[in-house]
């Protein structure tokens, strides 16, 4: 596998992308790129694209995508990137992703996949909205999938008290995924066109869709 190993994960809040980009990572040594984890490393270290990304954040505007693809640009010149990057949360727009276009053919790379996570909505709604945690470990659980043995006590701390986040909620739910949707359609077309989306069900065993995705990456990156 060579540094062109450039690849998209695009899916909704809750589809799992952060999971099964660790599990890429382990298997073939890509590199994860979050945008929201590049700004704030850009801006601690004090690049100059994170010194402008800082003075943006701080007087409540929001960084533009040139600032983004210069710190996306330096963080993909680093030595561990040389095996490949998944990119996570950018692109978001047809505009963003013909600058990442620009971007990879000025650093003589090009994109493997772009892969979309495809989930069912109302089924989406019921498993984020159904989560929580015991508030003393943080152990996960799911009012449906999987609840403590004992009612209200935690199976692995045997604590009695449990949270939700405020977010976790069907209202909250379904307005994300809404907005993904309207979002990420242009995105969708846009790699269709490029003849690199590829689509993989996102509602299936987390070991399914592990094996589906690399694959992918395998097919991706010969």
């Amino acid at each position: 596998m060579t540094k062109s190993a450039v690849l998209i994960l695009l899916g909704p809040p809750g589809a799992g992308k952060g999971t099964q980009a660790r599990m890429l990572e382990e298997q073939f040594g890509l590199i994860q790129l979050s945008t929201g984890d590049l700004l704030r490393a850009a801006v601690a270290a004090g690049t100059d694209a994170g010194k402008q990304a800082k003075a943006v954040m701080e007087s409540g505007g929001l960084v533009s995508d040139e600032i983004v693809l210069a710190i996306l640009r330096d963080r993909m010149a680093e030595p561990d990137t040389e095996k490949g990057v998944i990119l996570d949360g950018f692109p978001r727009t047809a505009r963003q992703a013909e600058a990442l276009d620009a971007l990879l053919a000025d650093q003589g790379m090009a994109l493997g996949a772009a892969i979309s996570l495809d989930v069912d909505d109302a089924a989406m709604v019921e498993r984020v909205s159904g989560r929580y945690t015991c508030a003393g470990c943080g152990e996960g659980y799911h009012d449906s999938f999987k609840t403590p043995a004992a009612a209200g006590v935690c199976d692995k701390c045997g604590g009695t008290e449990f949270k939700r986040r405020a977010d976790d909620n069907a209202e909250t739910v379904g307005a994300r995924l809404a907005a993904y949707h309207d979002q990420t359609a242009p995105l969708i077309s846009y790699y269709e066109n490029q003849g690199v989306l590829r689509h993989v069900d996102a509602m299936g065993q987390i070991d399914v869709i592990a094996s589906d995705l690399a694959a992918i990456v395998r097919d991706a990156t010969a």
